[in-house]
């Protein structure tokens, strides 16, 4: 029993190994480029709804929140499928290894807020820059299973995140555009590599 049990414990081990270093290729550029239209129709909503973000913080944060919720999920749909069609049995720890590499990215990114709202409200106008700066952490933390060309992404959401902060430190505004506007352009960026180097995996094949 012993024996059967190590035997397992090792091909589960191998299967991680294996996952770890393969090019994921569960992320849809379909999916992310939907991602991006969804960041964009936020802030529109935003810039129409609550004229002063800054009034109600707590529903700005909230709605992106949600926003990046759903986002989740259509990737994540998208995900599923590609994952099970382009690494069959390695399906499951490929995904697996994908949200490790994403999580404490992900989860700094929604606590963060929640912690400026409870104890530091006057400081929420540094969210947008924040929650891009969080974005590009994800991506550079998952290079090791994306194509090499996703750097640009990264590189993208890190220099938007630090340019956010800057211009919202003029005024210490909230502005839903400072969040829309880059994440719309990185996630079209991520999506056009994603595409990209589909074609690229195809044509080697």
């Amino acid at each position: 029993m012993q024996d059967l049990d190590k035997a397992l414990a090792d091909i589960v081990e191998i299967r991680s190994r294996v996952a770890a270093e393969t090019i994921f290729r569960g992320y849809g550029p379909l999916a992310i480029a939907i991602t991006g239209l969804l960041g964009l129709a936020t802030a529109l909503v935003q810039s129409v709804w609550l004229p002063d973000p800054g009034a109600s913080p707590a529903f700005f944060v909230g709605e992106w929140i949600a926003t990046a919720g759903l986002c989740a999920i259509v990737v994540r749909v998208e995900m599923q499928g590609r994952s099970r069609r382009l690494h069959s049995n390695l399906a499951d720890a490929m995904i697996n290894h994908a949200m490790e590499q994403f999580l404490p990215a992900t989860v700094a990114s929604v606590f963060l807020p929640l912690l400026f709202l409870r104890f530091a409200p006057q400081a929420v106008w540094m969210l947008p820059g924040l929650w891009q700066l969080f974005v590009s952490l994800g991506i550079f933390a998952s290079l090791s299973s994306l194509p090499r060309s996703m750097r640009l992404a990264g590189g993208w959401y890190f220099l938007t995140g630090f340019a956010s902060l800057v211009l919202a430190s003029q005024s210490h505004a909230l502005s839903p555009w400072l969040m829309g506007l880059p994440f719309l352009g990185g996630q079209f960026l991520m999506a056009a590599i994603l595409y990209f180097s589909a074609e690229g995996a195809d044509g080697e094949g």
